[in-house]
């Protein structure tokens, strides 16, 4: 198989064309040949010098990232940015980055990664954005404390772990969005779920969570979002047969 082939199977599994009207991040193939053949994928969060390294140590022939180089606007290339795009050329390792489609799928998305190790029932769609639902809302068999939450995500607290404690302790309904997305907050109110699930949190929130009466867990950027990576690598490594990494680089945020 080569870069083509393999555009083509992630683009027939993750809805990449249709999502470019709302996200901006240039999904796909941001740095590579076409014509490379694939024997070995590395998958990782965010396209970084260390990435990049690890990948090339692993003998990788491609990574695959969350987090690419683009973000809807001109970049030069100079400075660090073009010290990254050299690495990649250098050492010919491509760059295919997935970001919303691949948060919002519903069995390989960040989203739904986080749904399944929660062990949520009766999953919704939740989260509008630009007309489009990206996150999911569910219910548990039996109600969990957030300590029980906590420890079923993260292992415990740690201090990238944090909780607004201003609703009920016996959590029924969960409703979340992987990443950067702390005034869904809003959505979820309107929506009277018990627990309110993102990455990053926001200092304005907090007098909406406790006015509002809502636990609000904010579990890091990073964190939340290494599940769809790791899915997909899973099912590459079962259906195309290649050999896959996971790079982890967790930032802390």
């Amino acid at each position: 198989m080569n870069i083509k082939d393999f555009d083509l199977w992630i683009k027939s599994i993750l809805n990449i064309d249709e999502m470019s009207r709302i996200d901006v991040s240039l999904n796909g193939l941001q740095v590579g040949r076409y014509e490379t053949e694939l024997k070995k994928i590395a998958f990782a969060v965010d396209a970084s010098q260390e990435t990049f390294n690890r990948a090339i140590d692993a003998g990788a022939d491609l990574l695959f990232v969350h987090h690419g180089l683009y973000w809807g606007r001109v970049v030069p290339i100079r400075g660090d940015f073009y010290n990254r795009i050299a690495m990649l050329v250098k050492n010919d390792l491509a760059l295919y980055a997935a970001h919303l489609p691949l948060d919002m799928h519903p069995e390989l998305g960040n989203n739904a990664g986080l749904a399944k190790i929660l062990k949520l029932k009766n999953l919704e769609p939740f989260g509008l954005s630009k007309g489009v639902k990206i996150g999911l809302k569910g219910n548990f068999d039996q109600p969990l404390s957030r300590d029980e939450v906590v420890n079923r995500l993260f292992g415990g607290w740690d201090n990238s772990v944090k909780m607004l404690p201003f609703g009920r302790d016996d959590v029924r309904s969960v409703a979340l969005i992987s990443g950067d997305a702390p005034f869904e907050l809003h959505q979820a109110i309107e929506e009277e779920v018990d627990l309110y699930l993102t990455g990053e949190a926001s200092h304005v929130l907090y007098h909406t969570a406790l006015e509002a009466g809502i636990n609000v867990l904010f579990g890091g950027h990073y964190a939340t979002e290494v599940y769809g990576v790791k899915l997909l690598a899973d099912k590459v490594s079962k259906e195309l047969s290649l050999d896959t990494v996971f790079i982890d680089v967790p930032t802390g945020l």
